[in-house]
């Protein structure tokens, strides 16, 4: 399998394969067409909840991976984990993501998933 992360900012690379945005809001400043994301699974996204405690400077990463992981085994998340798990199994899957540092994001918890 092959998953990646890439900021959604980066322009669009032949080897992303199936290119996934990975977060709940649409990045600022980005047009759709540009973006070019083929997939939008927002219930595989944190939830606002967590995205609001984990940005309040409240929490440490640890801590939110394990409530994300969490979230993560809800029904619908977890049938779009295991839809893009089988993506992935197919071809290149890249998440896409607006984060400054996608290597401590939510984004890198689902690619180690996935992965």
């Amino acid at each position: 399998m092959s998953v990646r992360v890439r900021r959604v900012y980066e322009p669009p690379e032949p080897e992303d394969g199936v290119r996934v945005l990975v977060d709940r809001l649409w990045p600022r400043g980005l047009a759709k067409e540009a973006a070019r994301v083929d997939e939008w699974p927002k219930a595989l996204t944190p939830s606002n909840e967590l995205r609001r405690w984990y940005h309040g400077g409240d929490g440490s990463h640890e801590e939110f991976v394990r409530r994300y992981e969490a979230e993560l085994t809800e029904p619908e998340a977890e049938e779009l984990l295991c839809h893009v798990r089988e993506l992935a199994a197919s071809g290149p899957v890249t998440l896409l993501t607006a984060v400054k540092e996608p290597e401590h994001s939510h984004a890198a918890v689902l690619a180690r998933l996935l992965g």
